[in-house]
């Protein structure tokens, strides 16, 4: 697991605070997509619970898998009582229990490519259902998103994260759908955009980059540098598009 992917525990308190949950939507989403009630899930990289609370706030119940100790500490102060926590990488899960869903919110980018699919099929029940969901967070005024990106320039390129297969962000299928439609053990993938705009005040959009891996890879100093750069050029208010992209697949009931 990457440096950028272990950097969060430092901030797992400001990570609940700054970032936003999911809305009903999604699970919405998911559900009509299984097509039969969900009961059992598996969540892997589940960071503060920010999805695990919507999941479980439908009954589905929850194992909610995180390797960073601050972030489950977190997580099981937020979560209800019964979501079952377990620390481990997703790369650390045995084959044994299976479940309805296995899914990741912005976090399946960070485990390894090696047999990534193959643990995951293993940990799904016949017929069962795959998920990943999450995006980027911009300001949804061109002019405002420019100054970000100026003001951050010299402290910082980019801070994105990269495609994990090199797909192009213009090509109309994204990663992992990508790579599960030529995964012989999923089928009937699907790609949806729940369109999604918030406000912040400028602080918390501040706050909220603070938890962005590429900036926790910077020096202490540079990501100070970096912040105060960009609070002098957002607005009191920054209207933010905070779209997110659903990958859904299924389990083909054959594969062992």
């Amino acid at each position: 697991m990457s440096a950028r992917a272990l950097s969060f525990g430092a901030i797992a308190q400001s990570y609940e605070r700054f970032r936003p949950g999911y809305p009903e939507e999604l699970f919405e989403l998911v559900a009509g997509y299984a097509g039969r009630p969900v009961r059992t899930a598996l969540e892997i990289g589940a960071g503060t619970g920010k999805a695990t609370r919507l999941f479980a706030g439908h009954g589905v119940a929850v194992t909610a898998t995180e390797p960073d100790a601050a972030m489950l500490a977190e997580l099981r102060r937020v979560v209800p009582a019964r979501v079952r926590t377990v620390r481990a990488a997703f790369e650390d899960l045995r084959p044994g229990e299976r479940y309805g869903l296995v899914y990741a919110a912005a976090a399946l980018h960070w485990t390894r490519p090696e047999g990534r699919w193959s643990r995951v099929a293993a940990l799904l029940a016949p017929d069962g259902v795959f998920a990943s969901f999450g995006g980027p967070i911009r300001p949804a005024d061109p002019a405002v998103e420019e100054a970000v990106r100026a003001a951050r320039a010299p402290f910082l390129g980019s801070d994105e994260v990269p495609s994990p297969d090199g797909t192009a962000p213009e090509e109309e299928m994204q990663w992992p759908g990508t790579e599960l439609r030529r995964c012989e053990s999923f089928s009937d993938v699907r790609q949806s955009v729940i369109a999604r705009r918030l406000t912040m005040s400028a602080a918390d959009y501040v706050g909220h980059l603070s938890t962005v891996s590429a900036y926790l890879q910077l020096p202490r100093s540079g990501q100070q540098q970096a912040y105060a750069a960009i609070t002098r050029v957002l607005p009191a208010a920054v209207e933010i598009v905070a779209d997110i992209t659903v990958h859904l697949a299924r389990r083909r009931a054959a594969t062992a």
